[in-house]
């Protein structure tokens, strides 16, 4: 019979299954033995991720398992999460481990960068938490504080298929505890020259609808309001699996309470074409944001080819129109990518001359950078003024118009789920997933309110809360709170508490190998007397 410890010092992963009978397939026997030979001083670690908003759901896994510090310095060991999609990220990440290096800290790297180029000069000798290995940090970490370097790159199979990655139900900390993200599927079906992550995630690979939903029931029962689908593609979901997006969707509505709000995550425009009909009566949903983050990166169809993006501006143009007509108000984002090899001005003014036509609210622009390893990186490179030069210029055409000032006046519901930067308001959304600054009173916090709107920025609108107006809790319970840890039963979470990486002696979680329902119950007290510290089974 298998058996493993599951310590990281004095902290360890609570990992419950509510699906299944066993919590976790780690096993523990011997347990007086192998205590007395275990440290019990307690390890603390730093957590730090540069990310997107799939790298951005398993940073909320990963911190789960550590003990919090405010001070860097002060860590014991320096767990690093990491995006490949930019240089910048991937520089920052590089300096991190450097600076961790030079103040002898242990080091773990997690995320796309390790994952695509494990063999890289800078991570020699590091261990590695492969993006669909997360749910197995523990035992990284735990190994690089004892000196050993572990690497767990393989990717999840069942029955040969290729899953989605870490469990759903790992138990984790939101950010934001009124947000619960969700990544639908990772990896993808294209072969954009330009990307590295596809070299990390991999091809498609869905979660079941039945797992999604599950999840998204979970979180509303945690007193969520508002859930992120994301995917490094979600238009793509469930070619892998027999099923596609509107479906999932449908289902996902039903379990959405009064209020709450469900925000679809980036689709690239090949796949939302087959299902613009479906997609135009979802975005209309009253539980739905009306909004779509849908990438062009370019106008020039030579350049879209160059990129393998499998899909022309027309097509484009196809989606925008379609949504537009169907979903009045709707908000679509997009991306542009400034520079990309083999530009010329030609094509770059027919992408300046789609923003002009549509205005878009929401415009990420991206100056090209060389990925090394990706097809781009070999083509014929446009000069780097000339790359900043574009980027100047596109960036001068989007703030040269001002999406929300015909809205002053308009009386809008919003709901209001975080802080913003500045500290002096409470961030909300509207229908369109359009930011509303709203005043920082604590009874707005995760509400559905009305609000008159009196002032209009660039990126963001101001609202007065309508007098006398009802304030609507969408939620069926109340939310976590920030720090507790989602995914466990309420009596664990209790016993727990609030801030459990910061407080905890020590919790040993077991699973038995075994149905011996008598021995599972004389665990606790087994444990409790071999002077473990608190224990949950």
């Amino acid at each position: 019979m298998n058996k493993s410890f599951i310590f990281k010092g004095a902290q360890l992963l609570f990992n419950y299954n509510s699906c299944a009978d066993l919590l976790y397939k780690k096993c523990l026997c011997d347990y007086t033995s192998e205590l007395s030979k275990r440290s019990r001083e307690r390890k603390k670690s730093l957590f730090w991720a540069s990310q997107c908003d799939s790298s951005l759901k398993q940073s909320e896994a990963l911190i789960k398992v550590l003990v919090k510090v405010k001070n860097p310095s002060d860590a014991d060991l320096w767990l690093l999460n990491s995006c490949t999609v930019k240089n910048p990220a991937e520089d920052h990440f590089r300096n991190s481990i450097k600076k961790a290096q030079e103040q002898n800290k242990k080091v773990v790297v997690a995320g796309c960068v390790p994952q695509a180029q494990p063999r890289t000069d800078y991570l020699k000798e590091l261990s590695i938490i492969g993006v669909q290995q997360i749910d197995r940090v523990v035992e990284v970490v735990d190994e690089a504080i004892k000196g050993h370097s572990v690497r767990l790159l393989g990717q999840k199979k069942e029955k040969g298929k290729r899953l989605g990655g870490a469990r759903l139900d790992l138990p984790k900390i939101r950010k934001n505890p009124l947000i619960e993200i969700i990544s639908i599927n990772t990896g993808c079906l294209n072969a954009c020259t330009y990307c590295k992550t596809k070299h990390a995630r991999g091809d498609l690979a869905s979660y079941s609808i039945e797992e999604l939903v599950e999840r998204a029931r979970q979180s509303f029962q945690e007193g969520v309001c508002e859930i992120w689908l994301t995917s490094e593609d979600t238009g793509a979901y469930g070619r892998d699996i027999g099923t596609d997006l509107p479906s999932l969707l449908w289902e996902l509505v039903k379990e959405i309470p009064e209020g709450a709000m469900l925000r679809l995550g980036m689709t690239n425009p090949p796949y939302i074409l087959e299902h613009l009909e479906e997609m135009g009566r979802i975005l209309q949903h009253p539980r739905v944001y009306s909004f779509l983050h849908v990438p062009v990166q370019s106008a020039s169809d030579s350049v879209l080819m160059d990129m393998k993006r499998e899909y022309c501006c027309a097509d484009f143009r196809r989606v925008v129109d379609f949504l537009k007509e169907r979903v009045p108000g709707i908000t679509i984002a997009t991306d542009i990518i400034c520079g990309f090899p083999g530009e010329t001005d030609e094509d770059f003014e027919q992408t300046m001359e789609l923003v002009r036509q549509y205005r878009f609210p929401s415009l990420f622009i991206n100056q090209f950078y060389l990925r090394p390893g990706t097809p781009a990186a070999k083509m014929e490179q446009v000069p780097a003024h000339v790359k900043k030069q574009r980027t100047k210029e596109l960036s001068a055409l989007f703030h040269t118009y001002k999406p929300y000032d015909h809205k002053i006046g308009e009386r809008q519901r919003v709901l209001v789920t975080e802080e913003s930067f500045d500290s002096q308001h409470y961030v909300a959304h509207n229908k369109f997933y359009e930011q509303v600054l709203v005043p920082k009173k604590p009874e707005f916090k995760g509400k559905m309110i009305e609000v008159d709107i009196y002032e209009a920025g660039k990126h963001y609108m101001k609202g007065q809360p309508v007098e006398d107006a009802r304030v609507f809790t969408p939620s069926i319970a109340q939310p976590l709170q920030k720090g507790q840890v989602s995914g466990l039963p309420q009596v664990f979470r209790n016993s727990m508490g609030s801030d459990t990486v910061g407080q905890l002696e020590c919790v040993i979680v077991v699973a038995w190998s075994f149905r011996d329902e008598q021995k599972l119950a004389e665990l606790p007290e087994r444990l409790s007397g071999a002077n473990a510290g608190p224990v949950c089974v």
